[in-house]
């Protein structure tokens, strides 16, 4: 149900700051989603970072949007953030400022009272599981990412990829197909070498109002010479095929909403066995009052070159106002993969700002 709404609001491209907008049959809107965040953390002080235990940082969202008519537009999504802001990068070494082009497309869509086709063509994040809906602060209802999801050296990327889509809706069903440059395994640049196609999609049935379920699955070359488990005497990267397959549940009733994945990768190799990762995580949001909620999240990763991590997060919310969410969070992450056995605790404020809309 979560894809088939997205899938919706990206086909109708509505602009959502005014009422008078979402008829408008051309324009220009851009919004952004605003985070600041204080942490503390025996991650920030241990090898090989050897920090201070507090750290403050920032991240900002912008998602501009050019309706150029019925059919036709062109959305974007741009994201800055100081590192390290995310949990995964907390064991990372320095500071800095990170950009990314998380998604820049150009669409074509067509709705019916029956279903919808949506095509893109870009920069996309990867069409492979079901937590990228999830990806903006705003819509997390917790503060970490799951175990699988990150940027480098995770099986799932947040990062893009560049290819083309086609997402469709008909009835209770909805589907997705990908080609992209490089595998979500190992984002590549466009301009970078060892670039190679790799397939993603899924589908998904919604059994009832509130509750779907899904599949997804991805196949194609992830290595590339510079990688750092690319080993002497290796096969050439293009003939190696990694896989994942996934399964996803999404169910909302009342004041709960409840979700969760399952996946499986394998990663061949010739000159040492393949790896082999198994994910899963649950997590429940339960809302408590207009303004406050209360969520948490359960998840491991097991691999058979790294032994297993554990994670567990718990978040209450409280939202000043429609725009706002501030978050406080705890999570606890142990297993013979992490680098220590993490402690962590995160305040989280997310404001959602109106940039600038423009119809006609």
């Amino acid at each position: 149900m979560m894809r088939a709404c997205v899938l919706g609001m990206i086909a109708g491209l509505s602009l959502p700051w005014g009422a008078g907008a979402q008829e408008a049959h051309s324009g220009l809107d851009a919004r952004a989603v605003v985070s600041v965040e204080g942490a503390a953390s025996n991650v920030l002080t241990a090898a090989p970072r050897f920090g201070d235990a507090g750290v403050g940082a920032y991240r900002v969202v912008v998602y501009p949007v050019w309706k150029i008519n019925e059919n036709w537009a062109v959305t974007g999504t741009l994201q800055s953030y100081s590192r390290p802001y995310f949990t995964e990068s907390f064991s990372s070494v320095g500071h800095g400022i990170e950009d990314n082009i998380l998604q820049g497309t150009v669409n074509y869509s067509r709705v019916s009272d029956k279903g919808s086709v949506l095509a893109r063509v870009g920069e996309l994040s990867t069409a492979f599981g079901s937590f990228m809906v999830h990806y903006d602060d705003a819509d997390n209802a917790l503060i970490a990412m799951p175990l699988e999801y990150g940027y480098y050296y995770k099986p799932v990327t947040t990062l893009g990829l560049t290819g083309a889509q086609v997402d469709a809706t008909r009835g209770k069903w909805d589907g997705r197909v990908q080609f992209a440059n490089a595998s979500p395994a190992n984002p590549r640049s466009l301009f970078g070498h060892d670039q190679y196609g790799n397939w993603a999609g899924g589908a998904g049935y919604t059994v009832k109002q509130g509750l779907r379920v899904g599949v997804s699955g991805y196949r194609g070359p992830y290595l590339s010479k510079n990688y750092a488990f690319y080993f002497p005497g290796e096969l050439p990267p293009s003939k190696l095929n990694a896989h994942g397959v996934g399964v996803d549940v999404a169910w909302a009733t009342g004041h709960w909403n409840v979700q969760g994945e399952w996946q499986k990768f394998v990663m061949p190799y010739t000159v040492i066995p393949d790896f082999h990762t198994e994910a899963a995580y649950g997590e429940a949001k339960r809302v408590l009052s207009p303004r406050w909620y209360v969520a948490g999240r359960a998840g491991y990763t097991h691999a058979s070159f790294a032994g297993y991590t554990e994670s567990y997060e718990g978040v209450v919310g409280w939202r000043p106002n429609r725009l706002q969410v501030l978050k406080v969070g705890y999570e606890l992450r142990h297993g013979t993969a992490a680098p220590v056995n993490g402690s962590s605790v995160v305040v989280q404020l997310v404001t959602s700002v109106p940039l600038f809309s423009w119809a006609r």
